[in-house]
């Protein structure tokens, strides 16, 4: 199935449609990580934002629910160059494509990523939808134009947990055997905006 990544400044980056077939808008940004594709899905930080991956080939060790960082996705899209339709590594439970169907993101891939990269990277944070829908282009930009900017926008009440909850090291999804570093801020890892 074909999709677009529509951009608020009419560019249009066209696809092939994996994960959740529906239509979501955020702030469209990259990130230059060579592993760690289930991480960023799963990173508060992410709420409201279609993420661009430059590492070419995303998905070929599917999810487990030990590399989670939250209990969901909190990216509102993605974007890859290639998407893996498997997953070959022992720990997976489950391929990446059903993982973002099941939990409702939508993943353009067969993209030129580097393309749009250098297209934020020159012209700033620009806000975007990824769609199924690709008859009316223009909506779609009109769309991402309308969405609102991500600018003071208060996401800490969309990702903070509504409930305490207790962490025990014991648990079997907890039991990685790396040494427990305090959590503090990747700053960085997302970017858009001119250099």
């Amino acid at each position: 199935m074909r999709a677009v990544l529509a951009l608020e400044d009419g560019r249009l980056f066209w696809g092939k449609a994996f994960g959740s077939v529906t239509e979501r808008v955020g702030e469209v940004v990259f990130n230059t990580s060579l592993t760690g594709y289930q991480e960023i899905f799963t990173d508060p930080s992410y709420a409201g934002q279609i993420v661009v991956l430059t590492n070419p080939h995303i998905g070929n060790y599917g999810t487990s629910p030990a590399d989670a960082e939250s209990v969901r996705p909190y990216i509102e899209g993605l974007a890859v160059r290639e998407f893996s339709p498997v997953s070959s590594n022992w720990r997976s439970t489950e391929v990446a494509d059903e993982y973002l169907e099941r939990n409702g993101v939508p993943v353009i891939a067969e993209i030129d990523t580097r393309a749009v990269v250098r297209h934020l990277r020159a012209n700033g944070c620009l806000r975007g939808v990824i769609s199924t829908a690709v008859e009316d282009t223009d909506a779609l930009v009109a769309k991402a134009l309308a969405h609102k900017k991500m600018d003071g926008t208060d996401l800490a009440s969309v990702v903070t947990t509504r409930a305490a909850y207790a962490w025990d090291a014991s648990e079997p999804r907890n039991e990685s055997g790396d040494k427990l570093l305090p959590v503090g801020s990747e700053a960085g890892d997302a970017a858009c905006g001119r250099v």
